[in-house]
């Protein structure tokens, strides 16, 4: 079980230039990616979202990489054919005006495409660098999500405990309280076998329309059954948080019924209790992938 909280971090350094990757991670339904890298590395952003989508189901991720050039390897080329074509220009201007006319250095740098700057370093210089950087990052972040990870199931695994206390008391509650319901209908039954207009089939499908409004055993079952399939997904490892969200919501439903049908107010208090578990386990797994 990984949290969908992290936090990662790697650099590396050369004599002329640095690279360093930065990873956050938060809460998020879907997995959501967005980096911010280099303008010389925006070559490789697909690969570094396909690395990260291998790590994660959900979340949304931030992954900053920047790279600084200590020693700069421009070099300026004067376009000759330009310059030329302005000079031309300028001796024609003179022969019209009648004046002396000169080109200062500011005119040539104000002048667009009379100077351009070329790199002689690509992309390819940088990229084994950065894929081990990103292996190293992904790595920390990994190591941060699954402590916190386990602690969140951990968590998880005491509220399922106490659900599955809560859920044993009221078995037996209501096991008990069934059989007084039953023995006090049994003894009005028999009250009124003394009346000779009794009608007993009546009786009889009241009475077991009586036990199935009041009886919680088919909630006590589903939520028995829902429970398990709680405690194998946090044993499983398996990134569960989407299918442990749905069995809160039938959880909380079978609780529900079961506190609108009981008659008992230990029940109530009981099912209060379970209530109160699940909202604390809904907030857990918010964080969970």
């Amino acid at each position: 079980m990984k949290s969908m909280t992290g936090y990662g971090y790697a650099s590396h350094s050369e004599k002329d230039w640095q690279l360093e990757i930065e990873l956050k991670s938060y809460n998020n339904r879907y997995l959501d990616i967005t980096a911010a890298m280099n303008s010389q590395l925006s070559c490789f952003e697909q690969d570094v979202v396909t690395e990260i989508r291998k790590h994660a189901s959900r979340g949304k991720v931030d992954i900053s990489v920047r790279l600084k050039v200590l020693e700069s390897d421009s070099q300026v080329c004067l376009d000759r054919q330009l310059l030329r074509q302005y000079i031309a220009a300028l001796r024609q201007a003179e022969e019209e005006t009648g004046s002396r006319l000169e080109l200062t250095a500011g005119d040539l740098l104000g002048i667009d495409g009379m100077f351009t700057s070329t790199s002689e370093r690509n992309a390819e210089r940088y990229e084994s660098a950065l894929f081990s950087c990103l292996e190293s990052v992904l790595r920390d972040w990994d190591g941060t999500r699954a402590r916190e990870g386990e602690a969140t199931r951990q968590d998880l695994e005491r509220l399922g405990r106490s659900m599955s206390s809560s859920l044993e008391l009221i078995s037996r509650r209501a096991g008990s309280y069934e059989n007084y319901f039953r023995s006090l209908l049994l003894e009005r039954y028999n009250e009124l076998m003394l009346n000779t207009r009794f009608d007993e089939t009546k009786m009889m499908q009241e009475v077991g329309a009586l036990l199935v409004k009041y009886s919680v055993n088919e909630e006590i079952n589903r939520l028995s059954t829902h429970l398990k399939e709680y405690f194998r997904l946090l044993e499983s490892g398996e990134s569960a948080g989407k299918k442990l969200d749905f069995l809160c919501q039938e959880m909380n439903r079978e609780v529900n019924t079961t506190a609108s049908k009981s008659q008992d107010a230990e029940i109530t208090l009981l099912t209060v209790s379970m209530k109160d578990d699940i909202e604390n386990i809904r907030e857990q797994i918010r964080n969970i992938e």
